[in-house]
C-alpha cells in the first residue's frame, strides 16, 4: 500500500512539473504570485494616472488604496515603511541614514528646531492636501528644504514659491504664471500642484528618496544613476548622483529627524554631541565574545563610519553595532574608542591616514552646498504611443 502511495505521489509531482513547463518552465504557484505583484503595481499606476488626469480631487476610496501603497516608498528609510512617533528614532531609521545626516544636523539643527515651533499651522495645511492625494505626510518636509516654507522664496534660477517651481513646470501642473499673476506663491494651489508632480515622479521611481533626488536634479539623472549602479536603492546608487541631489536627500532626512524626533532632545540650543544618547544608541551591545575577538583604539579626527566600513570591507550595520554613536562623537570633535575585529583593526591601523584623508575629502565636498533646484519639463514623463 505504501509503495502504491509513493508511486501515485511521484506521478502527481511529474504531472505538476509537466504543467509547469507549459507556463514557460515556471512554477504555477510562483507565476500566480508574480502576476499578483504585477497586477498590484498596475493598479497603483492606474490610480495615479486617474488622479493626474482629473482636475478634481480624487475619490475617497481611491485615496485610501493609494495611501496604503505609497507608504512603501519609504522602504529604504524606515524599517516599517513609516515613522512611529512612539518608538525611538534610531530603532526605525536605516543605519546608513544616521551617519549620513550628521554634518547637516550640526550646521542647521538649531535653526530647524526654531522653525518647528512656528510652522505647525503651515504643516497642518500641507498635511491636509497631501493626504487628499494619498501621499505620505513626511513629504511636507520637502517644502522646508526647498523654501523654508516661504511662499515668496525665489531661487537664483527663477524657481519660486514654497515648492520652488520653475515657471514651465508650474504651468504643466495647472498654475498661472504671467506678468500679472504668479500662482506659485499661492500656498493652496502650489501645494496641490506639488502633490501631482510628486505623484508623477513616484509612479516611475517607486521610492521617495529617489523622488526627492529627482525633485532637485531631475529624473534623468536618477535614471542614469540607476543604470550605472544597477540598483534602485538610494544607498547603493547615491554616489552616482550629482552631489547637490545627494545633499537634498540628506537635508530631507535631517529635517524629518528634527521635526519628528526633536522632542527627545533639548529644545533651543541643542547639543548634537549627545543627540543619539537620548535614543539609547550609546547603550553597548558588545557581547563577551565580541570583546574577546576585537581590539579597541582611541581615535580622533573627522572620521566617517561609512568610509571606514567601506575601506575595511565591513558591513556598516556591524560597524555601528560595535561602535554606537560613532559619527555623533566624531562630529563633536571628541575622541572615540573605536572597536573592531582584530583582523579589521590591523587593516585600519595600516591605512589609518589614507582613510582619514578620504573622510575629510568627502566632508569638504558635502558640507555647505547650496541648493539650486532645476525642474525638468513634464514632457519627458509622457510615454510614446
Amino acid at each position: 500500500m505504501k509503495r502504491f502511495l509513493s508511486i501515485s505521489f511521484f506521478l502527481i509531482v511529474l504531472q505538476y512539473s509537466s504543467s509547469a513547463k507549459n507556463f514557460g518552465d515556471k512554477n504555477p504557484l510562483q507565476k500566480s504570485l508574480t502576476d499578483t505583484i504585477v497586477k498590484s503595481a498596475d493598479s497603483e499606476d492606474e490610480a495615479i494616472d486617474e488622479i493626474l488626469k482629473s482636475r478634481e480631487l480624487p475619490k475617497k476610496e481611491k485615496i485610501q488604496y493609494l495611501s496604503q501603497e505609497t507608504k512603501y516608498g519609504f522602504k529604504n528609510l524606515f524599517k516599517n515603511y513609516s515613522y512611529n512617533s512612539t518608538m525611538p528614532y534610531s530603532s526605525q531609521v536605516n543605519p546608513y541614514a544616521e551617519s549620513y545626516m550628521q554634518d547637516y544636523l550640526q550646521a542647521h539643527g538649531s535653526y530647524l528646531q526654531k522653525l518647528k515651533s512656528t510652522a505647525s499651522l503651515k504643516f497642518n495645511f500641507i498635511d491636509n492636501i497631501l493626504t487628499q492625494y494619498g501621499l505620505p505626510k513626511e513629504l511636507k518636509y520637502l517644502a522646508v528644504i526647498e523654501s523654508n516654507l516661504n511662499s515668496n522664496a525665489t531661487s537664483w534660477v527663477g524657481a519660486r514659491g514654497p515648492w520652488q517651481f520653475m515657471s514651465y513646470t508650474a504651468k504643466d501642473y495647472g498654475l498661472q504664471v504671467n506678468g500679472f499673476i504668479d500662482e506659485r506663491t499661492d500656498y493652496f494651489k502650489s501645494t496641490n500642484a506639488a502633490a501631482r508632480y510628486l505623484l508623477t515622479l513616484y509612479k516611475d521611481l517607486k521610492d521617495w528618496l529617489l523622488v526627492i533626488a529627482a525633485y532637485n536634479g531631475g529624473p534623468a539623472r536618477v535614471y542614469s544613476a540607476i543604470r550605472q549602479s544597477g540598483s534602485r536603492n538610494f544607498w547603493a546608487l547615491q554616489y552616482y548622483l550629482p552631489e547637490e541631489s545627494r545633499n537634498h536627500v540628506k537635508k530631507f532626512i535631517a529635517t524629518h529627524y528634527i521635526m519628528e524626533a526633536g522632542d527627545n532632545t533639548t529644545s533651543g540650543n541643542m547639543d548634537y554631541s549627545t543627540l543619539r544618547a537620548g535614543n539609547n544608541v550609546f547603550k553597548s551591545t558588545v557581547s563577551q565574545e565580541d570583546a574577546n575577538n576585537s581590539e579597541v583604539l582611541n581615535i580622533s579626527g573627522k572620521y566617517n563610519s561609512v568610509i571606514i566600513a567601506k575601506n575595511l570591507s565591513m558591513d556598516i550595520i556591524e560597524f555601528n553595532r560595535l561602535n554606537p554613536g560613532f559619527d555623533m562623537v566624531m562630529s563633536s570633535g571628541e575622541g572615540f574608542d573605536l572597536r573592531l575585529p582584530s583582523d579589521k583593526m590591523d587593516l585600519f591601523v595600516a591605512n589609518k591616514y589614507p582613510i582619514l584623508n578620504e573622510c575629510v575629502h568627502v566632508l569638504l565636498n558635502t558640507v555647505n552646498t547650496e541648493t539650486k533646484t532645476v525642474y525638468p519639463d513634464q514632457k519627458m514623463f509622457k510615454k510614446k504611443k
